[in-house]
């Protein structure tokens, strides 16, 4: 039996666990529903679909509308904020004082340069001197409310921006339905309980036959699966050094971290393959909970 939330589908296996799936972010979302009938299970798939496409046109530095492109447009005026971008502004401000500086919220202009196709494009060393004159959070004036950053600067929610879908999408189905659910955009994910027979969730860990057993919380994963490119013989992720504007030498092939939400759990996995060779030092004395692929 099949329905349409919004803009994607829904069907049910043979286990009456329905499976919403739809795109959102640029990523394939899914979000599974453990033991409702389709007429209640519908409207949570609906729901999901709405939430991640209200956080895209809200946050997307790749629409006209959001108050990201007004930030970006502002020409070095301060610009107002509300409250729920206020607090993913407070988030990504505290990554950068956490990373000294490595993770920034300024850094996406330097996308401008770089090309995570699988290729061996390596931007001129000047070309990348020139555009890091337009990254640096510290240049940024923001005081809770406003944000008022220098000409040429941009603001980017690129490396926040989806976990949080992820949780904020996750806390709304549970609380319209008291059942359990597991919320996954892009490989991104949470659920607020085990399965309804008491078993855990079972997510499989990207390029490994291992698999993580979940019960509640979250699972992030920061890598170079699917966006890297060659130099000399190796392979880079597409996280950048704000402070270099390069890709981490050294950096795991994939870091895999699980913590209560997925916001957490990415600013980890991040922070973790912005270490490079010392990502598992990072990670152990953070005590997390995490797999590392090298």
């Amino acid at each position: 039996m099949t329905a349409a939330p919004a803009t994607g589908s829904l069907a049910a296996d043979a286990d009456g666990l329905w499976r919403a799936c739809f795109q959102a972010m640029a990523s394939p979302c899914e979000v599974l529903i453990d033991g409702l009938p389709e007429h209640r299970a519908r409207p949570l798939a609906a729901l999901a679909c709405n939430e991640a496409l209200r956080i895209e046109r809200t946050w997307s530095r790749y629409r006209d509308d959001t108050i990201v492109s007004r930030i970006n447009r502002a020409a070095g005026q301060p610009v107002e904020v509300d409250p729920e971008t206020a607090r993913l502004i407070d988030f990504g401000a505290a990554l950068h004082q956490q990373s000294a500086g490595a993770f920034d919220l300024s850094s996406g202009v330097l996308g401008r340069l770089w090309r995570f196709d699988g290729g061996g494009d390596w931007p001129a060393a000047d070309a990348v001197t020139a555009l890091l004159r337009q990254v640096g959070w510290h240049r940024a004036r923001w005081d809770g409310q406003r944000l008022q950053m220098p000409a040429g600067m941009a603001l980017d929610f690129g490396g926040i921006g989806k976990e949080y879908a992820v949780d904020r999408t996750l806390a709304l189905l549970s609380a319209a339905e008291d059942v359990p659910m597991l919320v996954n955009f892009g490989g991104d994910l949470a659920a607020n309980r085990p399965r309804r027979d008491g078993q855990p969730w079972q997510v499989g860990i990207l390029e490994s036959d291992r698999q993580i057993r979940l019960r509640q919380g979250a699972i992030a994963t920061s890598g170079d699966a699917y966006r890297h490119v060659w130099h000399q013989g190796q392979r880079y992720s597409h996280i950048l050094d704000a402070r270099t504007g390069y890709p981490v030498a050294g950096a795991p092939r994939a870091v895999t971290v699980a913590a209560p939400t997925c916001s957490a759990a990415g600013a980890m996995s991040t922070l973790a393959m912005l270490h490079g060779p010392g990502a598992e030092t990072f990670l152990d004395a953070q005590q997390a909970d995490y797999h590392v692929l090298r």
